[in-house]
């Protein structure tokens, strides 16, 4: 069987594709370890990947009972730059991405009817052209893990003002 040739939607041939996909990982990606590190710095300790938790949240904070999930915006469909979904193979992502946010919403839900709080930092809130500063991420989520919130979920992304903390320019240097 001959192997697909790279076409103009997609550069890579089959094998390179499928070596690309196969280094993709799951957890302590870039973003999930810059709120790791930042969260620890600050004095805040947390359990990792609680798998007795539905949807194995990514941070867990049992004694505030709240929980952050770091996302990929490619990988959980967010609407914003980064999700941009592929142009090939375009049904086969349509419903994994579909999918992948279904079952986001059932843990989310999942969770809150347990009495856990949930956080969801997207991606495009630390990565791209339109990220904040990391800071500013990470003092809104300490904002939302304190037990004395009464917040039951929050998503952090590039496109909101979080709790009065405003946006600064992004500088690209142009």
């Amino acid at each position: 069987m001959a192997r697909r040739q790279a076409t103009r939607d997609d550069p890579l041939t089959a094998d390179q594709r499928r070596l690309n996909m196969s280094r993709i990982q799951g957890r302590d990606t870039e973003p999930e370890m810059i709120i790791r590190r930042g969260l620890y710095a600050r004095g805040l300790r947390y359990r990792l990947h609680d798998r007795s938790l539905s949807g194995t949240p990514d941070l867990v904070f049992p004694s505030a009972r709240t929980v952050v999930f770091v996302h990929g915006c490619f990988w959980h469909g967010h609407d914003c730059a980064l999700g941009v979904q592929p142009r090939s193979n375009a049904a086969f992502w349509q419903a994994k991405i579909a999918r992948n946010q279904q079952r986001d919403g059932q843990a989310i839900d999942a969770l809150i009817s347990s009495g856990w709080r949930v956080a969801t930092v997207w991606e495009c809130a630390l990565r791209g052209r339109g990220r904040l500063p990391p800071d500013s991420v990470l003092e809104a989520l300490i904002h939302f893990i304190r037990p004395e919130r009464h917040l039951q979920s929050v998503e952090i992304t590039n496109n909101v003002e979080l709790w009065g903390l405003n946006r600064p320019p992004h500088d690209d240097g142009l």
